[in-house]
């Protein structure tokens, strides 16, 4: 370690738990985060500042002028710019010292392997359960520790799975779930903030082997009521998983995704045929939409009736998530026509 290495990491290394041995430790850490969003963007900035020797990123997803609230490590000027690529970029003038790697890939079961592999600590910042379900297989096909944080408009879950033998994801949650994300029910900007530095503060002391890491136990803060909660588990014998059994999330038969090319494509050639529902909530629909009617999906049982038969009805959201439920609802109920589900456009 340098002398302006030593300086940098002054006030650290002066603590007798952490000292120059826990600093080395750091130094010769390697991370992978995936996900440079709300939680990523602090985690990564409290372990590149702390001296983490190297940090891969991995994030296929671009800024965007609603990240900005709470993902303070871009600005406006990067709207549009992927994220792991510009985490990178901002991040390197922070700390010179760490070495950062982006991967401006989607993590999943063809490249999660070879994107993990070479890195022995593991933290989820992503905010979908497929995601947190394939890191969860993939550490405990490659033995290695996965940090977890989740936040959902007020609250915030933060534990350490697969830790020295401890519990895994699916001890917790043995079954994938659906749920809100923070694009559908919102999220208070600064909670990100302080799960994300809670994440970072569990990935050094499992690198640097100090304190009691939260394996087994589930950290759930309330920032409302400003409450702290503390659940313990076990682990579970059914809980390993191995990578070639991931389930994605998959349509039923009779739904399929679109493209908006083909949306587009399909509403020039019949526009007479095609009926564009927004799924989303009707604050959601005003701020910004393509047309179409706007039915929120919640409300999609009750008017399945009114749907024209016949037709081809293609559900959107921001997320895909509602529009693919949507899709599932009208197919399951013996709509006689086709229904798509879109994302993204």
């Amino acid at each position: 370690m340098t002398p302006i290495e030593r300086k940098r990491y002054a006030r650290q290394i002066i603590m007798p738990e952490m000292g120059l041995a826990g600093q080395e430790k750091l130094r010769a850490g390697k991370v992978a985060v995936v996900g440079a969003g709300g939680l990523g963007c602090p985690i990564l900035q409290y372990l590149v500042a702390a001296g983490v020797g190297e940090i891969g990123i991995i994030d296929d997803d671009t800024v965007d002028l609603t990240n900005l609230h709470r993902q303070i490590l871009y600005s406006a000027d990067d709207v549009g710019k992927n994220k792991a690529i510009t985490a990178v970029e901002k991040l390197s003038v922070l700390n010179p010292f760490v070495k950062l790697t982006a991967y401006p890939d989607r993590l999943n079961a063809e490249n999660a392997a070879d994107l993990l592999h070479g890195y022995d600590l593991i933290i989820d910042g992503s905010d979908n359960f497929e995601t947190r379900y394939l890191v969860n297989n993939f550490c405990v096909e490659l033995n290695k520790p996965f940090v977890f944080g989740s936040i959902l408009r007020f609250e915030g879950q933060i534990s350490v799975f697969n830790y020295q033998g401890g519990p895994t994801y699916r001890c917790l949650f043995p079954d994938a779930e659906e749920g809100d994300n923070c694009a559908e029910a919102g999220v208070m900007g600064v909670l990100p903030g302080i799960i994300g530095t809670y994440m970072a503060n569990e990935a050094i002391k499992v690198i640097t082997g100090i304190g009691e890491p939260l394996s087994g136990k589930l950290l759930v803060i309330n920032t409302l009521s400003n409450t702290q909660s503390v659940f313990t588990f076990s682990r579970s014998a059914a809980a390993p998983v191995k990578s070639s059994e991931i389930a994605a999330k998959q349509p039923v038969e009779g739904t399929r995704e679109m493209s908006y090319d083909e949306f587009e494509a399909l509403r020039e050639a019949d526009p007479e045929q095609v009926l564009l529902v927004d799924v989303r909530e009707y604050y959601e629909f005003e701020a910004d939409n393509f047309g179409g009617e706007n039915i929120p999906l919640s409300e999609i049982p009750e008017s399945i009736e009114a749907f024209p038969l016949g037709k081809k009805i293609v559900f959107y959201c921001n997320s895909g998530k509602r529009s693919l439920q949507a899709a599932k609802l009208l197919t399951q109920s013996g709509y006689e026509g086709q229904s798509f589900w879109a994302q993204h456009w």
